[in-house]
């Protein structure tokens, strides 16, 4: 929840900010111009974890992924310019869009974090994040007694 003063229609601000917190660890800035948050979904199998960033019409290129002190910082920017102009050059109308956004996601002591992979597919980022060989799922087995 947020610590900002609220005016006297205070509760939609309420829902607005329990609505943007990110529960899953991550960071949101919803309230910045500009800025899209995408759809992330994180599931686990016995041998990783997965991160999949629903992005269409990006690239690879545009994706910068970080790893810094146990924190996955996922970003992207677009800068688009579309110009108009008059037969004689002089610009009628010029528009232009900037967005961005930037995810981090706090890893867990059980990731390998020499072994994280990224790939981009059908404008899905999925982040791979292995999990150490002492974390994964061990076979059940019979202990004997002696």
């Amino acid at each position: 929840m947020s610590l900002i003063k609220r005016n006297e229609n205070w509760l939609p601000s309420v829902f607005d900010d329990m609505f943007k917190t990110d529960w899953l660890g991550g960071t949101t800035n919803v309230n910045n111009i500009g800025t899209r948050i995408p759809a992330v979904n994180i599931h686990e199998s016995a041998e990783n974890f997965i991160v999949e960033v629903a992005a269409p019409g990006k690239s690879k290129e545009d994706f910068k992924i970080e790893l810094d002190n146990d924190v996955l910082t996922i970003s992207a920017e677009d800068k688009i310019e579309k110009e108009t102009s008059e037969k004689n050059g002089k610009y009628t109308r010029r528009e232009f869009s900037y967005s961005t956004f930037k995810r981090a996601f706090s890893l867990p002591d059980t990731v390998d974090n020499s072994k994280i992979s990224a790939n981009y597919n059908n404008g899905v980022l999925e982040i791979a994040l292995p999990k150490k060989e002492e974390a994964k799922v061990q076979a059940k087995r019979m202990i004997e007694i002696s």
